[in-house]
C-alpha cells in the first residue's frame, strides 16, 4: 500500500500528470511537459524514459523553435479509441489510437425515424467491420465515445426528448452501445463533441474560451471555458437555438415562439426556397446555390447569419469568449454567413467584448462531431490502463 506523502506516491503522481498532459495534447515535447505539469526538466527526462522503456510513450526527434527536441506521444500499441458520431440522416464512425492518429473513418446514411436499437445496430456492425479491416481485437478498445443529437444527461445517459431523433427519446444509447461492445462509452451532445474536436484538432487548437455552432436541423453550441467543455448541470449548457427572437415568432418544436432555430434551422428555412427550387432542396445545395450566386438562396444564407449573430451577440455579452467557430454545412458558405453574423455581433454585443471576438468557419467540417468523440474518450479514460506497467520500479530521485 502506498502512503500519501512517500517517494512511490509522489512518483506515481508524478507519471500521473506526465501520462495526462501527453494524453490529452496527442504529443509534447518535453519542454512542453515540463511546462504544461510543473515537473523540473530532470524529473521529466526520468519519468519519459521509464515510460519509453516500458512501451508506453514513444518519443521521436523533432524541433521547436529552430532548436532540436524530443516529441513524447502515448505508444500507438497502447490501446485505441473508438467514435460513433449519430446525426439527422447519418452515421460516422471513426477508429483511433491513442497518439491521436485515426487509423480508419467512414460514414454512411441512416434512417432518421429508425429506432435507437436499428441505429446502434448499424454502430455496432461498422464498428466490428472497421476493426476486421485494421486487422485489431476488440480487446484493444479502451473506451469509446457517442455523440447524438439531442440534450443527453451526461450523468445518467439518458437521451432527452428531441424533435431530431424521435425514436430515440428516453433511451439510453450510452449503457445500450456499451452492451452491445463490451467497453465503456462516453456520451455527450454533438455541438459538444463538435467543440471538442475544434479544440483538439481544428480551428480551436490553443483557445481557452470559444463557443462552436452548428447550424442543421436543429441549432446547438458547444461552449468551452478555460481549455474545458462547459455542460451545466443537467447537460443542457448551450442550447443557443432556444434563444427567444421573436415572442410572436413561428411555434419552435421546444413549443416556444420565434426561437433562433425557427429562423436558422434546414427544417424551417429550405421551405421558403420551394416555390423556386423544388421539395428536395437541401442545406448543403443551397450553400452551393449560394456560392454559384443564385439571389434566393444568398438571401436566405445571409438572414441565416444575421440572427446567428443575434444569438453570439448574447453569448459574447455573457461569456465572452475570444473565438466563435461555425459547424455544420452553413460553414462552406465563408464570408457569405459569416459577415453577416458579424456584423449583427458587432451590432447588439458589448464593443469591448466584440473587438475581442473573431468569427471563423470549422476546420473539420462533418468530422468535428466524430473526431471529439475521440477526443471525449481520451481525455475521460483515465490513466490506470497506461501506468500499470510503468509502476513496477520506482527510479531514484523522481
Amino acid at each position: 500500500m502506498e502512503t500519501p506523502g512517500s517517494q512511490s506516491s509522489l512518483h506515481r503522481a508524478n507519471l500521473e500528470r506526465v501520462i495526462r498532459a501527453v494524453r490529452t495534447a496527442g504529443s509534447l515535447t518535453q519542454a512542453e511537459i515540463a511546462r504544461t505539469t510543473g515537473l523540473s526538466a530532470a524529473t521529466v527526462s526520468n519519468i519519459v524514459r521509464e515510460l519509453k522503456e516500458s512501451g508506453t510513450v514513444d518519443v521521436t526527434p523533432t524541433s521547436a523553435g529552430g532548436r532540436r527536441a524530443r516529441s513524447v506521444s502515448l505508444s500507438g500499441d497502447a490501446g485505441i479509441v473508438v467514435g460513433v458520431d449519430f446525426g439527422h440522416s447519418h452515421l460516422r464512425v471513426a477508429i483511433g489510437n491513442l497518439a491521436h492518429k485515426v487509423l480508419a473513418e467512414e460514414s454512411e446514411p441512416i434512417d432518421v425515424d429508425a429506432s435507437a436499437s436499428q441505429g446502434l445496430d448499424h454502430a455496432e456492425a461498422l464498428v466490428t467491420r472497421l476493426l476486421t479491416e485494421l486487422g485489431i481485437r476488440a480487446e484493444k478498445i479502451v473506451g469509446v465515445g457517442l455523440g447524438v443529437p439531442g440534450p443527453i444527461d451526461v450523468e445518467t445517459g439518458v437521451l432527452g426528448s428531441t424533435a431530431i431523433l424521435p425514436g430515440w427519446s428516453g433511451t439510453n444509447p450510452r449503457d445500450d452501445l456499451a452492451a452491445r461492445l463490451g467497453v465503456a462509452v462516453h456520451v455527450d451532445n454533438d455541438a459538444n463533441l463538435g467543440a471538442l474536436g475544434e479544440l483538439v484538432w481544428g480551428t480551436g487548437r490553443g483557445v481557452a474560451d470559444l463557443a462552436y455552432i452548428k447550424v442543421a436541423s436543429g441549432v446547438g453550441a458547444g461552449l468551452v471555458i478555460g481549455g474545458r467543455v462547459y455542460r451545466g448541470p443537467g447537460g443542457t449548457a448551450g442550447e443557443i437555438g432556444h434563444i427567444t427572437l421573436d415572442e410572436s415568432g413561428p411555434v419552435c418544436r421546444c413549443g416556444n415562439r420565434g426561437c433562433l432555430e425557427t429562423f436558422t434551422a434546414a427544417r424551417y428555412v429550405l421551405p421558403l426556397l420551394t416555390p423556386g427550387h423544388g421539395p428536395d432542396l437541401t442545406m448543403p445545395r443551397v450553400v452551393e446555390l449560394a456560392r454559384e450566386g443564385d439571389p434566393g438562396c444568398r438571401r436566405v444564407v445571409s438572414d441565416i447569419g444575421r440572427h446567428i449573430g443575434s444569438g453570439v451577440a448574447n453569448l459574447t455579452n455573457l461569456l465572452n469568449p475570444s473565438r466563435v467557430i461555425l459547424g455544420g454545412d452553413l460553414a462552406d458558405a465563408g464570408d457569405l454567413v459569416l459577415d453577416p453574423i458579424r456584423e449583427s455581433v458587432s451590432r447588439y454585443a458589448i464593443p469591448s467584448a466584440a473587438r475581442r471576438l473573431s468569427v471563423v468557419p470549422g476546420s473539420l467540417g462533418g468530422r468535428a462531431e466524430v473526431l471529439g468523440a475521440l477526443a471525449l474518450v481520451l481525455n475521460e479514460m483515465g490513466d490506470a490502463p497506461l501506468l500499470q506497467p510503468a509502476t513496477d520500479t520506482v527510479p531514484v530521485g523522481v
